[in-house]
């Protein structure tokens, strides 16, 4: 069974800086993207950032210059660096990988979120 364990959620200060963990299972043969989407109450869940073995690393205009996302593809992991943090920030975290499991079908995987606050 997929298992995808998110770590370092919290809250913070404006201004402040956190760094979210995700520990991917090997049952992921081929990972192809890894990244990280949040959801605010009463918002959509969007992409905050992820990194594609085809089109490399994006992020979301709202974030492109204070969050880094980084992978250990050793370890199966995704990292994603937090700072600068602003009120609108605040939501659940999840980690998110596409790739190819054992019968090579291709399948989303999602992590149970993890919660990032930030006050002013």
């Amino acid at each position: 069974q997929v298992q995808l364990v998110e770590s370092g959620g919290g809250s913070v200060q404006a201004g402040g800086s956190l760094r979210l963990s995700c520990g991917i299972s090997r049952d992921v043969f081929t990972i192809l993207v890894m990244g990280w989407y949040r959801q605010a109450p009463g918002k959509e869940r969007e992409l905050v950032a992820d990194i594609s073995v085809s089109t490399g690393t994006s992020y979301a205009d709202s974030v492109r210059g204070r969050f880094t996302i980084s992978s250990d593809s050793a370890k199966n992991a995704v990292d994603l660096q937090m700072t600068s943090l602003k009120p609108d920030d605040t939501a659940v975290y999840y980690c998110y990988t596409q790739g190819r499991d054992r019968y090579n079908l291709l399948q989303d995987y999602w992590g149970q979120g993890t919660q990032v606050t930030v006050s002013s």
